[in-house]
């Protein structure tokens, strides 16, 4: 797993029939201070993010072994919405 901000939103008319009704969303993985770092991918919403939401993502398989995912052709899930995130023990974010 790994967190990730929602800088977006990706819209597909032409998808695979198994990702219909799916909410694709655009994510860049962040560091502890919610900084964002790498380039943005995309991840199928669990959750009801949206963008600019700090979020926790899974990949690969285990992105295919949520009830809202199983055996879909997906290789990034959004699990959670972060609410804070302490860092030895400092507070290093609050969701607003």
């Amino acid at each position: 797993m790994r967190i990730a901000r929602i800088v977006g939103t990706a819209v597909a008319t032409m998808k695979n029939e198994k990702l219909h009704g799916r909410k694709l969303l655009l994510a860049r993985e962040t560091d502890m201070e919610g900084e964002l770092r790498g380039e943005p991918f995309v991840a199928v919403d669990t959750v009801d993010a949206g963008t600019g939401d700090l979020v926790v993502i899974t990949e690969g398989s285990s992105a295919r072994h949520t009830d809202f995912t199983l055996d879909l052709p997906v290789d990034a899930v959004v699990i959670a919405v972060i609410d804070s995130l302490q860092v030895e023990g400092q507070t290093t974010f609050i969701k607003s």
